[in-house]
């Protein structure tokens, strides 16, 4: 049973999103979160699978909401909600630890199939759209504080081999392990091990965070 925690200063859309997710025999919703002050506290204290996180919230917004629930290190993983595909928001959630984003006029269909991507450790936007992302805003917004220092990156780098410094460069630029794969000569199932060797010893939660990785130390440049 995956739980969830809906975080949307919108009622309705409180109500909407609970009625669809109850009706699945997967999952069930074990709380609602008004603004992101409320989300915070309320996924500390229940730890759920996945919190459903609005952007624009009263108070605390869903960036720093969700910013302040990944740093905490707890299992919970974040779906952010987001009305545009490409835009800074998208991209700050995606900074700030979040698995993934959902525009507001998904399917239901699309909702349901990314809170279970998540909640199995899947990141739901591809690479790909990462690096646009990325590519996209990574000059107009404030860099993290790790990006200003660098050395939290850099000492992650350092317990890479030489093949998973390679694969993480290739990751960040949006290839696929079916990618890696063809073009590097391996089996794809040595390309599983070795991003999973990465993802443990960067202590990044996701393929998604791998990519901001690969950014933040200049393994990979804005194209």
């Amino acid at each position: 049973m995956t739980t969830v925690l809906i975080a949307d200063d919108q009622p309705l859309q409180r109500f909407g999103s609970r009625m669809l997710l109850e009706s699945q025999d997967d999952m069930t919703v074990v709380g609602e979160a008004a603004n992101g002050s409320e989300a915070v506290r309320m996924a500390a204290e229940l730890s759920p699978d996945v919190v459903l996180m609005d952007i624009r919230m009263p108070g605390l917004d869903g960036i720093e909401a969700t910013r302040r629930i990944t740093a905490a290190g707890d299992r919970t993983r974040i779906l952010i909600v987001t009305t545009f595909d490409l835009d800074e928001y998208a991209y700050a959630g995606l900074r700030a630890g979040a698995s993934g984003f959902l525009v507001k006029d998904a399917q239901p269909e699309e909702l349901l199939a990314g809170i279970r991507a998540v909640a199995t450790g899947d990141a739901v936007v591809a690479p790909s759209l990462t690096r646009r992302l990325l590519d996209a805003y990574v000059h107009h917004l404030p860099a993290g504080p790790d990006t200003e220092t660098g050395t939290r990156e850099d000492a992650r780098l350092a317990s890479l081999t030489d093949r998973e410094r390679e694969i993480l460069t290739v990751i960040g630029q949006g290839w696929t392990n079916t990618e890696i794969a063809t073009r590097l000569h391996l089996a794809e199932s040595t390309v599983k091990t070795h991003v999973g060797r990465i993802l443990a010893k960067t202590g990044s939660r996701d393929r998604i965070q791998a990519v901001i990785l690969a950014y933040d130390t200049k393994l990979v440049q804005p194209s």
